[in-house]
Formats: structure tokens, sequence, C-alpha cells
């Protein structure tokens, strides 16, 4: 028998996969539209939605799972949780060891776990073990909690953080020098191991600001129960014929709670400002109220007035293989990155050795007329079709890897 997969969610789960890779692949950094940066500290851009949207839809998948767990007894929850856990994490490690070789001046040089200095370490956290840390915490909420002490959990992990972070914040609790999170994980992870993209130590998936993250799973997840209860609108091998009225108290649901959680976090942000790299409790709120407002939205189109065009089917291809897809857009480019190859310049002379990536950026994307963002932002669309070619060949083979 066929598995039950809702058609909209891996369109949703989709397009987050694709603007996931959008965003972390521009041709250059130094030129990027500014939709497609995150926002310096406060504040919210639409890529700030992306990984917030992804643990939402993580959640979602959960709402479809946990049932048939709960069926089959505790033993195989906790073997599978575990072990999904244990993966997602050691894969993010992986990733961001990867490709183990870098060159300088010296040639090829192996990246040691420590690095040459107090800085260059491998670091240890980042997306996949935020994903993989939030994902095992909600997962055991979701197990062994009714949906109304989901809910008390949720509110109550929101809360505290936002206590943690006056408590024992220095300063101002919500800047980055004085967020308290980050002198936990220099005492659990060491400098060394974090990332140093804000000119100092600082983690961006730190392990305290995954706390309220776990809540962004947990509503998805809560959100999916809804839907799976009071929707089942339109499968992908059969249709549900439902009444109109039927499907409109769905939409409407959806539409109304999106609208009120939004506006909530909103609220929430006057005093505990709307951050993603803290990933304040209004942060979750907000986006959260985003994601089912256009969950509901993919569900009108997608289910009721069954939609299915050339988009829905581009982003179908990333939510069946979304995870896998993920890391290939970060092996691929690690891996090129080794490639080297010799640029010379109009006038004959020899210019840096750039690998096959740059060389592509240099000599098509940056090259088109206009400002240099637009090559920029054609490099990012080119990579994002190879990521899809790979999904769609494997689609087309029926090959779906769980991760």
């Amino acid at each position: 028998m066929m598995k039950q997969r809702y058609y909209s969610l891996d369109v949703f789960r989709g397009a987050t996969v694709a603007l996931m890779i959008l965003v972390n692949n521009p041709g250059t950094w130094d030129h990027v539209f500014s939709p497609l940066l995150h926002a310096h500290w406060h504040g919210c851009t639409p890529t700030d939605l992306v990984f917030p949207f992804f643990l939402f839809a993580v959640g979602n998948a959960m709402a479809f799972v946990i049932p048939k767990m709960k069926e089959a007894g505790d033993g195989l929850f906790w073997k599978k949780v575990v072990k999904r856990t244990i993966l997602i994490f050691g894969i993010g490690i992986f990733l961001n060891w990867w490709p183990f070789f870098y060159w300088d001046d010296k040639g090829l040089q192996f990246s040691t776990w420590t690095g040459t200095d107090a800085i260059d370490g491998v670091r240890i956290l980042g997306v996949l073990q935020r994903i993989a840390l939030a994902y095992f915490f909600a997962s055991i909420c979701a197990y062994f909690l009714k949906p109304r002490s989901v809910i008390y959990v949720s509110a109550i992990l929101l809360f505290t953080y936002w206590g943690l972070c006056i408590a024992f914040g220095d300063g101002d609790p919500y800047s980055l020098e004085g967020w308290f999170g980050n002198q936990v994980d220099k005492y659990i992870l060491g400098t060394a191991h974090m990332y140093h993209g804000e000119g100092l130590a600082f983690e961006p998936e730190g392990l305290m600001s995954t706390i309220p993250s776990i809540v962004q799973v947990l509503f998805g997840y809560l959100v999916g129960l809804f839907i799976m209860e009071r929707g089942r609108v339109t499968w992908l091998w059969r249709k549900v014929p439902l009444s109109s009225e039927t499907n409109f108290r769905l939409i409407s649901a959806l539409m109304v709670t999106g609208f009120i959680v939004l506006v909530l976090g909103w609220i929430w942000s006057l005093g505990f400002p709307i951050n993603k790299k803290i990933w304040t409790s209004s942060y979750v709120l907000y986006t959260t109220g985003l994601a089912v407002l256009t969950l509901g939205v993919a569900i009108w189109f997608v289910e009721v007035q069954e939609m299915r065009n050339r988009m829905t089917r581009f982003f179908e291809i990333f939510g069946k293989n979304p995870l896998f897809i993920y890391i290939m857009s970060s092996i691929v480019p690690g891996t090129l990155e080794l490639i080297r190859i010799r640029q010379v310049s109009s006038g004959g002379t020899l210019e840096e050795n750039s690998n096959v990536l740059e060389f592509f950026y240099n000599t098509v994307c940056a090259q088109i007329p206009g400002p240099p963002e637009l090559g920029s932002l054609l490099y990012s669309i080119c990579f994002l079709g190879l990521m899809w070619g790979l999904g769609y060949l494997l689609d087309r083979k029926k090959i779906y890897i769980k991760v």
C-alpha cells in the first residue's frame, strides 16, 4: 500500500529547500540583493523565513509519522528517533569539515579538527545540527504528550527562553555582545569550533537558541495534526470528496490562526525583538504565523483547486528528497572548490587561480549587463537548477532517500 503523502506539503517543503539553496549559494557575497540576505541583527527579511519554515515543515511531517510510531511501540520510536538524530547531526559536522582539504600559498592543506589557531577549527553546530536537535526533542514531546500538553510545553519553552535572556544577559540582553547564550556556547563548544562570520565567536545555531526552535517544530506538528483530522482534502493518489463548506472551514481556520499568531509575534517583538540569529520567541511566533498562512494558501491552490503545473512540479521535486538535496548542495561546491583553474585576463596576464565555480561565475554570470547583483543571482539560479536536475533524476527512478 502506498504511504500517505500530502502533495501540498511536498510543494511547501520543496519551496523552502529551494530557497535555502538559492540564498546560500550566491555568485559572490559582495553582490547580493538585500531580500536574499539575513537581517543584520534585529528584523526579518524573506531569507530569515526559510529556516523556520523548514523546521515548521519537519513538524508537519511528524504529524503523519508519530501516530504510526505509537502503534508500533516505544522501542521502535526510540530506535528511529535516536538513529535519525545522530545521523543528521553527524552529517552536519561532516559538511562543516568537508572537503577536508583547502588551498593556501603552500598548496593543498588538510583541515584539522582543532585548526591552526583559535578560530579555524571545525564548526560543531550548524543548520543540520539544529534540525537534528529540534527534531529529537519535539519528537519526544509529540510522542508522549497530548496536543493540549504540547501547547503548554511550547508556551513554557518560549517564556523560559525569554526569562533566561533577561536574567543572564549582559547589558543589552538582545545584543550580539550581551546575549547569554554566547557564553554557554564558548564554554561547551570552544571558540575554535564556533561561527566567526560576525567578526567574533558567535554561534547563530547555538545551544540555547535551539530551545525556542524546538517550538517551531512543535507548532508545525500541531498544524499537521489539524490538517489530518479536519482536512483530508486531496491525497496524491486518490481524491476524497468533501463539501465546499468543509474546505472553507479548514482554510479559514488556518488563515485566522496564522494571522493571530503573526500578530502575537509582532506584539511580543515590542519587548523581545524579532531576531533570527538568537532565535527569539517573538521570531518563532512571527515566522510560524507566516508559515501557517503560506501553507493555507498552498493547500487552497494545490489541494482544493487542484493546481498542478510546472511551478508545483518544480518544488515537488525538492520536497521529495529535501534533506538529501540540501546535503548535496553543500557537498558539490565543497568538492569543486578543490579543482583549480588558471584564468588569463584579456591582456594576457595570469590572474589568480580560481576553482570551478568561481571560474563559471567570473566568465559567464558576472559578464551579463546590469548591476553585479544580477550576475550573482544568475549563478544562484544556475546552481539551483543543477540541484533540481539531481532531484529530478532521483524522482524518475523512484528513489527517495530518507535521512
